[in-house]
């Protein structure tokens, strides 16, 4: 008997709870009270439990009903959620969206934008990867991903790649105001940055083997996370560059100091980023208008 349980059974139980009694569901589904009256009552038969107690003026759910109208609410939003995705394979739309986003670009203006993305797509899940240096272009370049926000990476990509510019990310070197350098005044030379240690991000993948970004000492020690990398300077392990704002508040509060360096500008150096994707596989309807958020105003208010 339980396999003849239907959808409209569960959309009619769930309707009688919602609205507390079976007159209110009738006239919300604009059917007759002995019919969802019936249709009850033959559900309860089918599954052996009783759903509603039907002693009192109006019915209550029991405590088995209150039990399983939990269950039947998320067959019934699984089967919303089927329909939405079907819909929306049928015009062209992922059936999943894979993305790759460079460690330095700002969460907030990911998370933002992901905001904004379950409210567009709420059938199309979202796979987000985090990643650092050529890390992060690998996973388009192997197909792991359908585009990327790449920074670092982005010269080592192949001519195949079809990139699209964002707003860049603004860099500074920074110590913990502990830190020897940080005693110095005026422009530090670079042959002095190279008598001390630098924390520097490292490439988890092969594709920018042999190239450094962003050395300036000979002295490194080397780590895979950025914030393993920002607890290290905050305190006192070494010198290294870091995106603004993700210090921002430490160098607000003096918990890192900005150093002045020999041939830097003073505000920093500038990150380019870009959305990355093969030119011969360019994003789908979602991944498109994920783009175009993150190239918006909106997004980029998110970097501050």
């Amino acid at each position: 008997m339980l396999d003849g349980i239907s959808l409209d059974q569960l959309r009619v139980f769930i309707t009688a709870a919602d609205e507390g009694s079976f007159s209110a569901a009738g006239r919300k589904l604009r059917r007759a009270q002995s019919v969802v009256s019936d249709m009850v009552s033959t559900l309860e038969g089918q599954i052996g439990v009783t759903l509603f107690d039907r002693t009192g003026h109006t019915p209550k759910l029991t405590g088995a009903g209150t039990a399983l109208l939990g269950d039947a609410r998320t067959i019934m939003c699984g089967v919303d959620g089927l329909k939405a995705r079907a819909k929306g394979m049928a015009r062209g739309l992922e059936p999943e969206l894979s993305a790759v986003i460079d460690v330095f670009f700002p969460m907030t203006a990911i998370t933002a934008a992901a905001r904004a993305f379950r409210a567009q797509f709420p059938g199309t899940p979202l796979r987000l990867y985090v990643e650092a240096l050529g890390a992060a272009g690998l996973k388009v370049v192997d197909g792991s991903c359908s585009f990327g926000v790449v920074g670092s990476s982005l010269p080592l990509l192949p001519p195949t790649m079809t990139s699209e510019r964002l707003d860049g990310i603004e860099m500074v070197l920074v110590a913990s105001p502990a830190h020897p350098l940080a005693s110095l005044t005026g422009t530090i030379p670079r042959a002095v940055l190279a008598r001390h240690v630098q924390l520097v991000l490292t490439d988890r993948s092969d594709l920018s083997a042999g190239r450094e970004f962003g050395v300036i000492s000979p002295q490194t020690w080397r780590l895979a996370d950025l914030y393993a990398k920002h607890e290290f300077l905050r305190h006192g392990l070494g010198f290294g560059g870091m995106p603004l704002h993700s210090v921002t508040a430490d160098l607000a509060s003096g918990a890192l100091v900005q150093l002045m360096v020999e041939d830097m500008p003073a505000g920093g150096l500038t990150l380019p980023m870009a959305v990355v994707y093969p030119s011969a596989l360019p994003p789908g309807p979602a991944g498109r208008w994920l783009i175009e958020f993150l190239k918006t105003a909106e997004a980029s208010a998110s970097f501050l």
